[in-house]
């Protein structure tokens, strides 16, 4: 049975706070996970150990039975012994009127259930998730207790939405490999990067726990005609060198909506207007919205007739 070095799994220092544990699981999850690699098995069998460690190393009680019991079988194993001889219920637990032995795989299926693919070593040490705890009563009949429920770890998944949807809201299928399908809804307003939580889709618990939860990474695909700034849009518009000198209205096209903008006389090339109110949904305030620059780009006149030419030169001279 190997032991497991959960803190090199994740790649962090045996220091490491909450904070670093849950940064550095988030990485190597949407790196490692299924969906981003399927049909690799390394990848699934990494991405399962990364599962693993982040329920150790995110549990304090876990953690500190672990950091204790761990070095412990580590040093046991590093002398010759035997993982069937090693006696991890004393070790954990202390001297007791009763002794534990180590549940085999077969025996842990049978009694529990398959809870998730832990390695032996976590099931030796946590039992699945909780120690099963074997002992002998005055009859000398031997019983197991009952596995305390555990919480299902949280997964990440990448999802790719437009300008538009990130406007109006989308709703999407996910479909994954094993047939199963989840109605998302993403909310108006998200930028690249908002986390949309869905609750008790991630997974599965173990003895009767909760389900852990799915987190969508948005990625907000670029736009053709606008650029985003947080909440705020820009888009440049042209406008031919006759209303920029003498005035006028231009049309400019909005997300939801065009509208006309007013344009003074004598307006210089690249002049930035704002449109109050007219951007992206706060995502947190949706009824509430950032603003639209406009920047106007003049267009000259291409092909001059001659009479052009010759009033173009007659405005020169007065010049």
């Amino acid at each position: 049975m190997e032991f497991k070095d959960y803190y090199n799994i994740l790649g962090i220092d045996r220091k490491a706070d909450a904070k670093e544990i849950k940064k550095a699981y988030r990485k190597l999850a949407r790196k490692y996970h299924p969906d981003v690699n399927p049909s690799d098995g390394a990848s699934a069998n990494k991405f399962q150990d990364i599962n693993e460690a982040n329920e150790v190393l995110s549990d304090p009680a876990k953690r500190k039975e672990y950091d204790r019991l761990g070095s412990q079988w580590q040093q046991y194993q590093q002398s010759g012994g035997r993982p069937e001889d090693f006696n991890w219920g004393e070790n954990a637990a202390g001297k007791q009127n009763y002794g534990y032995r180590t549940v085999n795989p077969e025996e842990f299926e049978e009694l529990f259930g398959s809870e998730g693919g832990f390695s032996d070593f976590f099931t030796n040490l946590f039992g699945g998730g909780a120690r099963q705890q074997s002992r002998e009563d005055r009859g000398g009949q031997q019983f197991y207790q009952q596995a305390r429920p555990r919480h299902g770890g949280d997964l990440e998944h990448s999802l790719q939405v437009s300008l538009s949807e990130a406007y109006h809201g989308a709703k999407r299928i996910l479909e994954w490999e094993n047939g199963r399908k989840i109605d998302v809804k993403v909310p108006r307003g998200v930028q690249t990067g908002s986390r949309v939580r869905l609750k008790g889709q991630g997974a599965a618990g173990a003895g009767g726990g909760e389900s852990g939860d799915l987190y969508l990474t948005i990625e907000v695909l670029p736009d053709k005609r606008f650029l985003r700034d947080n909440d705020d849009l820009k888009i440049t518009v042209p406008a031919d060198l006759f209303t920029m000198l003498l005035g006028g209205k231009l049309s400019v096209p909005g997300i939801d909506r065009s509208v006309n903008l007013p344009i003074p006389p004598e307006t210089s090339n690249g002049r930035v207007f704002r449109l109050r109110g007219l951007g992206m949904p706060k995502i947190k305030h949706p009824d509430q919205r950032g603003d639209l620059y406009v920047t106007v780009e003049t267009i000259l006149p291409q092909k001059l007739s001659a009479k052009e030419k010759e009033l173009l030169e007659q405005w020169k001279s007065l010049r």
